[in-house]
């Protein structure tokens, strides 16, 4: 009993430490359920190739989103990844990479659409342990990221579907990361067929950006 005792308790301090480091009050902006996490594009082949063929008029760099849930305070998020499939995990989990911590951007439903999120939630919890989409086409085996949103918001049509272009809009054709990307798949470049990225769904009027979301200084 003594020794179960003695290694009990050190794990159950790290669990309570665990998911103190992700409570609303370690970061700069009070974050609430239903709140999107946009992440800058990284230096992938792949995800430049997200980023350079799905640019807006806004000029946003993204190639990731998930949806933050507030539960007694810890922050969770739930999201479609390479890897990892629709998952739901801590923020600090959500923001890990090998090179440290991403700073992702916050964007918030309008006041109007809030009432969407309550649904949005319960749907997204139904996906979790979905695999994940790498053919980008929708009604395929599993969901990617932005498709992921889309479909947890689509009973209130909170975002749109557009042409999907895998294209160099200066020259007209298409990216080398896609080109590879598809042919290691063994299917055609869905060019033109609907679906929807990061990028596009950031520009949403149905959104307002609240900030990136950064660690306080005192809990570094």
């Amino acid at each position: 009993m003594k020794k179960f005792t003695t290694i009990f308790i050190p794990v159950f301090l790290w669990a309570i430490l665990g998911i103190a480091q992700n409570n609303t009050d370690q970061f700069n902006i009070h974050l609430q359920t239903g709140d999107l996490l946009f992440c800058s594009s990284t230096s992938g082949e792949l995800s430049k190739a997200i980023d350079q063929a799905t640019q807006t008029a806004n000029q946003t760099h993204f190639d990731h989103v998930g949806i933050v849930e507030v539960e007694k305070d810890t922050v969770w998020v739930m999201h479609a990844a390479p890897k990892k499939g629709v998952c739901r995990e801590f923020i600090r989990q959500f923001l890990a990479t090998e090179k440290g911590q991403i700073i992702p951007t916050v964007y918030r439903l309008k006041t109007n659409y809030q009432k969407a999120i309550p649904e949005a939630i319960q749907k997204a919890m139904k996906f979790i342990g979905q695999s994940y989409n790498y053919t980008y086409k929708l009604h395929q085996k599993g969901l990617y990221c932005s498709e992921f949103i889309y479909e947890i918001f689509n009973a209130d049509s909170i975002f749109t579907l557009n042409p999907m272009t895998f294209k160099n809009h200066e020259t007209g054709e298409t990216l080398p990361g896609w080109i590879n990307h598809y042919q290691k798949l063994g299917i055609p470049v869905p060019e033109g067929e609907p679906g929807c990225n990061p990028n596009g769904l950031a520009s949403s009027q149905k959104l307002q950006f609240i900030g990136e979301v950064k660690q306080n200084a005192m809990n570094k």
